[in-house]
């Protein structure tokens, strides 16, 4: 397990290190120590500028090797987000390092945790959370699956789109109360009125009662929540959603 001093001393040297490197034109600190939320369980996140887009394949290269050889990364993912290629690290301590990496041009703060260590940073436009619109027509398309899964025998696959309706109700809390909506990051802060209301969507074992249990718990959370942020379209939905889940219609 890594400590906070190793985090720092990881997190000091990679800077340092990007510094010295020519192919870069800017490095800014990411995440929760830009926001100055760090605790014993955050990982480093970084971003760097490329100063040549063409090299951007030789940077990621050299910096891949650099986490192998100096630091132990096990293995490593990409997320690529338009320009941005985020390299997402496991370290052998079971630490974790983000390092992203964007044309000089498009280099800059997509969010409000980014802080500018050193070089230069493009003016962005912030990353659009994702709209109550799209995160009800994920859940409703959810809870379609659901219905059929279950019409198939598919119990796995069942619990899958149950908890994904339930994590899209979670979001669109998350949304309209101004919390981070990606990834959970907010659902821990949601009042309990809106998280109690959720807890019987678990799926508590593999079976079909439980399963369809939780998705009529899910259901209705669902129409609690899109009564909150869209009255008129909760109307719509709520007849058809109930059905799906098979709520008997008084």
């Amino acid at each position: 397990m890594f400590t906070a001093q190793d985090r720092e001393r990881i997190r000091t040297e990679l800077l340092q290190a990007a510094r010295a490197d020519a192919r870069l034109s800017g490095g800014a600190i990411t995440g929760s120590a830009a926001a100055g939320r760090e605790d014993a369980w955050s990982d480093i996140d970084l971003a760097f500028g490329v100063v040549e887009a063409m090299r951007m394949p030789e940077v990621l290269a050299d910096w891949t090797s650099r986490m192998v050889d100096r630091y132990e990364a096990v293995h490593h993912v990409d997320v690529v987000h338009g320009a941005w290629v985020y390299r997402v690290f496991l370290l052998a301590s079971t630490l974790q390092v983000d390092l992203a990496f964007a044309p000089s041009a498009e280099f800059g703060a997509r969010a409000p945790t980014f802080r500018l260590v050193f070089g230069k940073a493009a003016e962005l436009q912030h990353a659009t959370p994702l709209r109550a619109e799209g995160l009800i027509g994920y859940a409703w398309l959810y809870a379609l699956h659901v219905r059929s899964a279950l019409a198939r025998g598919r119990l796995w696959q069942a619990e899958y789109m149950v908890s994904a309706v339930r994590d899209h109700v979670l979001a669109l809390a998350c949304a309209r109360l101004g919390l981070p909506e990606r990834e959970g990051r907010g659902m821990d802060q949601l009042p309990t009125d809106v998280t109690s209301a959720l807890e019987p969507a678990l799926v508590g074992r593999l079976a079909n009662d439980d399963i369809v249990r939780a998705f009529r718990a899910a259901t209705e959370a669902l129409v609690a929540e899109v009564e909150r942020v869209d009255r008129a379209l909760a109307r719509r939905l709520a007849t058809t959603l109930r059905e799906l889940s098979g709520q008997r219609i008084d």
